[in-house]
């Protein structure tokens, strides 16, 4: 067998594995969310002080999904997976896991963090009554980086969801198509 064939097999397997989480161990859970909680502060924080107009969006959004160290790794085939926290007004609201896999031109292993702001009820409702929330399906989802983040204002503000990409720790290089599914889960 070819060496892409068995690292695309084992990399396909890790993503079916990522859905099956129950553990059953309510006290092992609790920490589990506990440090998701944790992780999504810590992201929040540093987005907004990277990033001050995120801030903005914070005010005016309905809920905001983050979804601290999310690992991606790949070569040929790769994979990403991440758990998260959905905040309304500043409290947990659930927690959430986001798969993807992605097939392409790609070598190397990177973490990053990424958080969506829902802007309006709608498309937080699309979120909540999904059975996996996909990106490209439903809401329109505008992805901002620091310079078109810094043109928002209350009067620029039109897309059903904003999401930021940050943090970025490794390297990944290379062209792929990829597809994200974020499913609810219970740590």
């Amino acid at each position: 067998m070819k060496p892409t064939f068995i690292i695309n097999l084992l990399l396909i397997t890790l993503l079916m594995l990522t859905g099956c989480q129950s553990t059953g161990d309510n006290q092992a859970d609790a920490i589990d969310a506990a440090q998701i909680d944790r992780d999504v502060d810590a992201a929040l924080a540093k987005l907004y002080e990277t990033t001050p107009s995120a801030k903005l969006l914070a005010s005016k959004a309905k809920g905001i999904l983050v979804f601290p160290n999310i690992v991606k790794a790949g070569f040929i085939g790769g994979a990403q997976y991440g758990k998260g926290a959905l905040r309304k007004r500043s409290q947990t609201a659930g927690y959430y896991n986001i798969v993807a896999g992605s097939f392409g031109l790609q070598a190397g292993v990177q973490s990053f963090d990424y958080a969506l702001f829902f802007m309006n009820d709608e498309a937080l409702a699309y979120l909540d009554r999904s059975e996996g929330f996909e990106l490209g399906i439903g809401p329109t989802v505008a992805v901002l980086d620091a310079g078109a983040a810094g043109n928002l204002s209350t009067t620029t503000l039109k897309d059903d969801v904003y999401a930021f990409i940050f943090g970025q720790r490794g390297l990944m290089a290379g062209i792929n198509l990829e597809g994200s599914k974020i499913t609810r889960i219970n740590p």
